[in-house]
């Protein structure tokens, strides 16, 4: 995680109070191994959940993903040591990720469409705690 995204998510859980905040930095660290908005997208698609995808992107009702589905996109040993660091179980994480994902994704690509602007996890988390 960069010095910004650490500075950023550490205000971030303040605002969002302890028990989101361990949530805001695994978002942040997710989109950062998965090589952002783009790479959780294309992991997605190559999962077979192109449609998934592009709800959550699109206008209109974003699909849901389960817990399961999570699990298979970022693997066990990525999940598991995000869990450990959030002191949960992968199970509990990845039924959370799947909670959430779609409206993180949502958040960062309000025009319908990935752009240069859609990267910013921090605004995603941000407008959805204004929410």
């Amino acid at each position: 995680m960069g010095l910004f995204d650490s500075i950023a998510g550490a205000a971030l859980s303040k605002i969002a109070g302890a028990d989101q905040g361990g949530m805001i930095h695994i978002a942040i660290e997710m989109f950062n191994q998965n090589g952002g908005l783009a790479g959780i997208l294309y992991k997605l698609k190559q999962a077979g959940l192109a449609e998934v995808a592009a709800s959550w992107v699109g206008h209109g009702e974003n699909l849901s993903i389960s817990a399961d589905q999570v699990s298979s996109i970022l693997g066990d040993i990525q999940l598991a040591k995000m869990a450990e660091k959030l002191g949960v179980s992968p199970e509990m994480l990845s039924a959370q990720i799947a909670q959430h994902l779609p409206g993180i994704v949502d958040k960062m690509t309000p025009n319908g469409e990935v752009s240069a602007e859609s990267g910013s996890v921090l605004n995603a988390v941000l407008s959805m705690l204004k929410a």
